[in-house]
């Protein structure tokens, strides 16, 4: 909690209770939802406004302390996890999400065949596909079904 204090602090923004809690929050659970956030600051803290959780989420993350990943046909997710240049794995079946590892030792993502003029700063790829609980409840299921 000291560490998130001082996070905050450095960047002139002022410490709450809520801020702090939504920080902590998306720290224990990494790729949440904002909706899943409300519950755990809620038990963390008590009585807060949804909105002051998505005001807390949208300066988090406008002042690079929080992550806000957004996959196709998926509610948006937050992470603490913003010093590299990381990508997601998402299943198609239970919605589960966890982090991918970049190329190491250069940063491959950021060359594009053609930039078209942009300097690229950052590569956002999520990989879609079934973890191995879908995979294997699927092949259960089909073989039932045979």
């Amino acid at each position: 909690m000291a560490e998130a204090q001082q996070m905050l602090r450095e960047r002139g923004i002022q410490v709450t209770a809520q801020r702090l809690a939504v920080f902590g929050a998306v720290a224990a659970r990494p790729h949440a939802t904002a909706d899943d956030l409300v519950d755990d600051v809620r038990a963390s803290i008590g009585s807060v406004s949804r909105q002051a959780v998505f005001d807390a989420l949208g300066m988090l993350t406008e002042q690079g302390l929080i992550r806000r990943i957004q996959p196709a046909r998926s509610a948006a997710r937050y992470e603490d996890r913003v010093d590299d240049n990381h990508h997601h794995l998402v299943c198609r079946g239970c919605a589960r999400m966890v982090d991918v590892d970049c190329a190491v030792g250069y940063r491959p993502c950021l060359e594009a065949a053609d930039d078209y003029g942009f300097v690229i700063d950052e590569a956002e790829v999520i990989y879609w596909g079934y973890c191995p609980d879908c995979t294997t409840t699927a092949q259960t299921t089909a073989k039932e079904q045979q």
